[in-house]
Order: structure tokens, then C-alpha cells, then sequence
């Protein structure tokens, strides 16, 4: 049994029973079984089922962020908003089934017609962070294109994964299409790595743990996306709006408590505005209101665990700090905003993700010094651009190593346009247009239509 346990409180909210390997293999097997019916389903009919999904998670709503606020500690408006991405997602890809369009392409001899062929089985595996939208970007796509799907959410966050289980059931998707398996990822992770029914694998968390995963499926070409690690640059240039730069920026890493692979967590500015930025960025930090998720006010809650909490204050180990926000007192895994100062730039506060809400500021002195030091990283997920130069953000645009870059703005996922990242920071691309690629085979087909052919 997993114990859930509410971060901001420390009490337990509910047990879990933990799914054994013998139970994910029965899960996968009826999974493969319900296949072959779901494949077959009209487009229409997939669509209007995919549509009745959302409108029960648009009814249960206020249920599932609740349920996220207890088990997550995400604030309440971000679980809404989350609940929201659930539907909204589905709802963009109930539009696919009757769009999986294949292409006639010219040859001589005959007529040449393709095919988006389903892959089968997909296991979906959900992280803590954002336990509702990242299982919604994996499953929705992958239903939408005719594969049915086993999902494990993280040990600690299973409990909204398991009621979208109970509303997708109750919206009329057929027995074993999508499954939701809470357990082990060293249990149920690992057969959905080695069990040869599974045809892809989608994975949210560590890059560690993403190099693991590729590894195990590479031993059977199994398909994978992966969405790793990030360790992200907030760029700011001297021309920018400083102000609106500096009241933002707490925004882009502390939202989540830190605890998001997007979360800018470098800072990086000319030096020439160095001392005015840091000015500025005090009492915005300052003003970001820490405390009960539950509350309407609250712009940041608590760390998911005590052992989380101990790892990011590891990082504040024989470094300056530079000013901090508050964080309630008492029971609660709570950790105040910080910002630190690196004496070097192989600091680990630099070079690692912390996943708190820890940010660094370090200067930079032109637009070639920019890019170096936000590409001077493993990483390449996301980040932030502030200047008043178009040309200058194209460039620099350009130059970073980043799936998913922000111009004045800290934005790094819309539903209806792509997301993943470069370098170890993953493999693929989720949401928009271009997640129905990696859910389907191309399959090409010829047929001969020269004088004389039967």
C-alpha cells in the first residue's frame, strides 16, 4: 500500500494499493485484448467519446482540484487551471480521429496511398509534479489515434490519475482502453518497459531515469518520448522593461514551488543593470504569498515531501544567499523563495536542477555572452528572453538550445502548439499538431494500376 500524504499538512489522506507485476501484466494483456475494437471505432464515434471524457472532467472539475490541492499541494488555482488542461486537451485531440490524414503521392505505374496507422498498447508514466495535465498530454493523443493505453502516476500523486480512470469509464470508453495502474516504478514502470505488448513508452521525470527507460526499450525498438530535466535561463537584456522583467521573474521559477522541469532558475543579466534588476527582484520576492494551497490567496505552496525538502536546502550549502521570501512555520514540507548569488559558475546550484523554488542571478555582458551561458548546460527545455529588440530576440531565439522559448514572457506550454526539449532534456514532442505523429506508423501502400495488372 502507498500512503498519501497531504504536503502542506503532513496528514494522510488516503492508501493506495500498489499494483504487482503480475497485475500490470494482466492490465497490458487487456490492453492488447481491447485493441483491436477500439482500433476499429468509427472515427466519429472516437471523437464524440474523447468529447464525452472531457465534459466529465469539465463536471468533475471542482473535484479534481481538490483532490490535486490534498495530495499535491499545488494551490488552488493552479489546480483549476490543471483540471482544465485535462479537458481542454482532450477536447483539442477528439478533433484528430477524423484528421488522421494520409497522403496520395504521385508515382508512375500505380496510385501510392499512406497510412496513420495506431501503434497498440502505450504506457503513459506520470511524474509528480503535474500528476493531471502531464497524463493528459500522453493519453489523449495516444487515444485519439486509436492505441489504447496503461498509465502509472508517480507513488506519491496517484489519486487524480485514478478518478480521470473512473470518469473516462463513465463516459462510455470501452473496458481496458485506458487503465491506471498506481505502484512501483521500479515495479510497474519496469514491465511496461519489457513487456513486448507495450509498443511505446511515455515518460515525464528525471533524465536519469529517461536514460534508464531508453535503454530498457532499446533492447526491443520500443518507441519512446521522453520529457527530462531542465535547467532553464531567464535572460535579461539592459533594454528590456526591468520592471516588468524583475516583477515576473519570481513567477517563471517559484510557480509550483519550483518544482517544474520548465522553471526558469537561472538569471541572467547584463551586467550594466545588474544592481537595478536585483533591486527590483527583492521585493517581488518578497510579495509572492507562500501558505495553504486551499487558499484563494495563495501564490505558492509547499514542497511535495520531507525528503524533497532536505534535497533543495543541499543546494544552499556554501553559497551566498541574496534575499528570500517567507514560508509558513509548523507542520508542512514549506520552503521560502530564494535568491542566491553562485560564487562560480560550476556552483551546483548552477549546473543542477534544484526542482525548488532556489533561483541564481548571475551577470552576462553581451548578446555572444548570453547564449553562451544559457546554452552552458546539459539541459535544453525552456526559457525567457527580455529585451525591446526584435532583432536581438530572434537571434537569441535562434542561438539557445531550447525547445520552448518565451519573448517577454514566461510561457512555455500551450496545448495547441509543441513541447519537449533538445539535448537531455528529451526525446520528441508533445501537444499541438505534432504529438499524433509519435502515436502512429506510417505505412505505405502501392497498388498497381498499369494496363494488364489483376
Amino acid at each position: 500500500m502507498t500512503t498519501v500524504i497531504n504536503p502542506a499538512t503532513e496528514a494522510v489522506v488516503e492508501t493506495v494499493p500498489e499494483t504487482s507485476a503480475a497485475e500490470a501484466d494482466a492490465a497490458i494483456v487487456r490492453a492488447e485484448r481491447a485493441f483491436p475494437a477500439w482500433r476499429e471505432v468509427a472515427p466519429a464515434d472516437r471523437a464524440r467519446l474523447l468529447r464525452r471524457f472531457a465534459d466529465a472532467v469539465d463536471a468533475d472539475l471542482a473535484h479534481l482540484a481538490e483532490l490535486e490541492v490534498a495530495n499535491s499541494g499545488h494551490t488552488i488555482g493552479n489546480a483549476r487551471w490543471e483540471a482544465g488542461n485535462v479537458r481542454d486537451v482532450l477536447h483539442y485531440y477528439s478533433a484528430a480521429p477524423e484528421r488522421l490524414f494520409g497522403r496520395q503521392i504521385p508515382v508512375p505505374g500505380g496510385l501510392n496511398i499512406t497510412f496513420a496507422e495506431p501503434l497498440g498498447v502505450v504506457a503513459v508514466i506520470v511524474p509528480w509534479n503535474f500528476p493531471m495535465p502531464i497524463a493528459g498530454w500522453g493519453f489523449a493523443p495516444a487515444l485519439a489515434a486509436g492505441n489504447t493505453v496503461v498509465l502509472k502516476p508517480a507513488e506519491l500523486t496517484p489519486l487524480t490519475a485514478l478518478r480521470l480512470a473512473e470518469l473516462a469509464l463513465a463516459a462510455g470508453l470501452p473496458e481496458g482502453v485506458f487503465q491506471v495502474l498506481p505502484g512501483r516504478g521500479s515495479v510497474v514502470g519496469q514491465r511496461f518497459v519489457d513487456h513486448p505488448a507495450v509498443r511505446k513508452v511515455v515518460f515525464t521525470g528525471s533524465t536519469e531515469v529517461g536514460r534508464m527507460i531508453m535503454a530498457g526499450c532499446a533492447a526491443q525498438v520500443k518507441r519512446v518520448t521522453l520529457e527530462l530535466g531542465g535547467k532553464n535561463a531567464n535572460v535579461i537584456f539592459a533594454d528590456a522593461d526591468l520592471e516588468r522583467a524583475a516583477a515576473t521573474a519570481p513567477y517563471g521559477v517559484f510557480d509550483n514551488a519550483g518544482q517544474d522541469c520548465c522553471a526558469r532558475s537561472r538569471i541572467l543579466v547584463q551586467r550594466t543593470v545588474l544592481d537595478r534588476f536585483l533591486a527590483l527582484l527583492e521585493p517581488a520576492v518578497h510579495g509572492v504569498r507562500v501558505g495553504d494551497p486551499a487558499s484563494e490567496a495563495t501564490e505558492m505552496g509547499p514542497l511535495i515531501s520531507a525528503s524533497h525538502r532536505a534535497r533543495v536546502a543541499s543546494y544552499l550549502d556554501d553559497t551566498e544567499i541574496a534575499f528570500r521570501g517567507t514560508a509558513p512555520d509548523g507542520p508542512g514540507f514549506w520552503f521560502p523563495p530564494t535568491v542566491v548569488l553562485p560564487r562560480t559558475p560550476t556552483d551546483r546550484v548552477v549546473t543542477e536542477e534544484v526542482f525548488g523554488p532556489v533561483v541564481t542571478v548571475q551577470p552576462f555582458d553581451d548578446e555572444d555572452d548570453a547564449v553562451r551561458l544559457a546554452n552552458d548546460t546539459p539541459y535544453g527545455l525552456s526559457g525567457s528572453i527580455w529585451t525591446n529588440d526584435v532583432g536581438r530576440a530572434l537571434r537569441v531565439s535562434r542561438g539557445i538550445e531550447a525547445g520552448n522559448l518565451s519573448v517577454n514572457s514566461h510561457s512555455s506550454v500551450r496545448y495547441w502548439t509543441p513541447f519537449g526539449g533538445m539535448k537531455q532534456s528529451g526525446l520528441g514532442r508533445e501537444l499541438g499538431p505534432d504529438a499524433l505523429n509519435a502515436f502512429t506508423e506510417t505505412k505505405n501502400v502501392f497498388i498497381d494500376t498499369s494496363r494488364g495488372s489483376h
